[in-house]
């Protein structure tokens, strides 16, 4: 019988908890502690929107849930921007930390803004987009099929929910006293039908790691949204 484990999902860019409620359920049928928070600024936290709203802050979110919860042997899964977050945590606290898995996530380089890994025409249409849109406070979502959602109800489900992101959060550096991970066991999820441009370089480090586990879902970039009964079983099979 599979020991209960506790899992932290933290969401992406313009997501929040929510989107992961097919996946958590699945988790928490199997017998498993879930938690879905949403970091500040985003989702049912929109109305904390600002221009205060950093890297740090975000990582301060998970680590106060787990610190409120009293967690230990977590399993802290980062889709996408949310890489950022849970690398930002095992940077802060490895020991409460069972295994991070970076669900085509972005890898920060400690001492860079998201910006400056972005590919530049991808940086420079979201700051248009954050200038056009709120004079740089934050940056509107966009369709659901730039996440590889394409259903007509999942897209609308999705559309419906998605709220501006904070622009701080990719503007300023994030800076990581230890090396990645710190010493966590690590997952990379590559989502690869089709694949997300955005996550390439992340997913091709995460691939050369010997001491990494590398896998690989055929979906699209929102994996929680369209592939949820598959990527509950890769979660329940890591670590």
């Amino acid at each position: 019988m599979m020991d209960k484990r506790t899992y932290v999902l933290v969401h992406g860019a313009w997501h929040g908890g929510w989107c992961w409620n097919r996946v958590a359920d699945r988790l928490a049928a199997a017998g498993h502690r879930v938690f879905t928070p949403t970091q500040t600024g985003l989702g049912e936290r929109k109305h904390l929107l600002s221009a205060a709203i950093t890297p740090d802050t975000f990582i301060d979110d998970i680590v106060n849930v787990i610190d409120a919860e009293e967690l230990d042997g977590v399993i802290l899964v980062g889709h996408s921007f949310g890489g950022r977050s849970i690398a930002g945590v095992a940077d802060r606290m490895p020991e409460r930390l069972r295994r991070l898995v970076f669900l085509d996530a972005g890898l920060p380089e400690s001492g860079k803004s998201n910006f400056e890994q972005l590919a530049p025409e991808v940086r420079d249409a979201r700051i248009k987009a954050a200038q056009d849109f709120s004079g740089g406070l934050s940056m509107p979502p966009p369709k659901a099929a730039a996440f590889g959602v394409t259903d007509p109800a999942d897209a609308a489900w999705l559309e419906r929910r998605l709220t501006p992101h904070p622009f701080a959060t990719y503007s300023l550096p994030l800076v990581l006293k230890n090396p990645i991970a710190n010493g966590v066991p690590a997952t990379y999820i590559r989502c690869v039908a089709p694949a997300y441009p955005n996550t390439a370089k992340s997913a091709e480090y995460a691939h050369s790691r010997a001491d990494w586990q590398y896998l690989e879902i055929r979906t699209g970039h929102d994996a929680m949204v369209t592939a949820p009964a598959g990527l509950a079983e890769m979660l329940l099979a890591v670590g």
